[in-house]
């Protein structure tokens, strides 16, 4: 079974995505971050590096699905595949930050990566207000996330809600994160895990 959880930069998928694989002995499949070879020079350039990136998330991400498909375990996901070319590649676009022709480019070889694999059983959203992702951002202290724009924030909450309304691959959970603050408050990890039980509910 594959569980992914989707959300904006500084919405707490990697904090829940543990908590989860911790609560349920589920197996997590984490973003790739701190190995991540463009992510320094991105934040410095965004212009340069935007379609680099995002070739380099959507290996990475396709591999993972792979892996996924050929294991019987629950895997938990750490940001879906479909992120990429939904909210963060069309984001760049329209900012100017990446070029038609790459953009074009990027959307095709995406089209053909998801026409070969299954979505998420279950897509669990965090919906975060842009004062909270700042806040987190902020709390956590990456260097190479100092100069994310609250333009650039508000881009990418605006296309994930977008998104989000006309999700239609498979089961969705919203989670308002602004007022669950799971990894402070157990009541609040409770509230989660009572809902995702109550989602999965006949799929094991």
């Amino acid at each position: 079974m594959h569980i992914a959880i989707a959300g904006n930069i500084g919405s707490g998928k990697t904090t829940l995505t543990k908590l989860l694989s911790q609560h349920y002995n589920w197996t997590p499949k984490y973003e790739s971050v701190d190995y991540n070879p463009y992510l320094a020079d991105y934040y410095n350039d965004m212009e340069r590096w935007s379609f680099n990136i995002q070739i380099y998330f959507l290996n990475t991400r396709f591999k993972d699905i792979v892996d996924i498909s050929k294991t019987n375990e629950v895997i938990v996901q750490d940001r879906s595949i479909y992120e990429d070319a939904r909210i963060f590649a069309p984001n760049l676009h329209s900012m100017g930050l990446m070029s038609t022709r790459d953009f074009e480019n990027y959307q095709s070889l995406f089209s053909l990566m998801v026409s070969l694999v299954n979505p998420p059983d279950l897509l669990i959203y965090l919906r975060s207000s842009i004062s909270n992702l700042v806040t987190q951002i902020q709390k956590r202290g990456r260097e190479y996330e100092s100069s994310i724009r609250i333009d650039y924030l508000k881009g990418l909450n605006d296309r994930y809600e977008e998104w989000i309304n006309s999700y239609t691959d498979g089961k969705l959970l919203i989670l308002d994160v602004d007022n669950l603050k799971f990894e402070e408050r157990p009541e609040d990890f409770s509230t989660i895990l009572d809902k995702i039980d109550a989602e999965l509910h006949g799929l094991f």
